[in-house]
């Protein structure tokens, strides 16, 4: 049998350069009932309110999943175009951190 046939056949992998984002959807800054309109919201902040479980290497990402009623400042490295439409309706601000 030829070497190339014996030889345990191995495939590609891209997981080092993966990006890992602590994901939240617009429903989830809802949640927060504390927080006063126009507070500023980061990822501080959602890791001590229980809203994310622990904050990943590349930092926040915030998905338009959901409705939110109040104006808040959130701040987050990525927001997604439904997302960022939902909180500026609302009266809010996205600011994006570079990661």
């Amino acid at each position: 049998m030829p070497l190339h046939r014996r030889l345990p056949k191995r495939g590609f992998t891209n997981a080092i350069f993966k990006k890992q984002h602590s994901t939240i959807n617009v429903a989830d800054l809802a949640r927060l009932g504390d927080i006063d309109v126009g507070a500023k919201v980061g990822a501080d902040e959602m890791l001590s309110a229980g809203i994310i479980r622990k904050l990943r290497k590349d930092g926040l990402r915030v998905l338009g999943n959901g409705t939110i009623d109040r104006a808040v400042h959130v701040v987050a490295q990525h927001f997604s175009k439904s997302a960022e439409a939902k909180i500026t309706g609302a009266g809010g601000i996205c600011e994006v951190l570079k990661p």
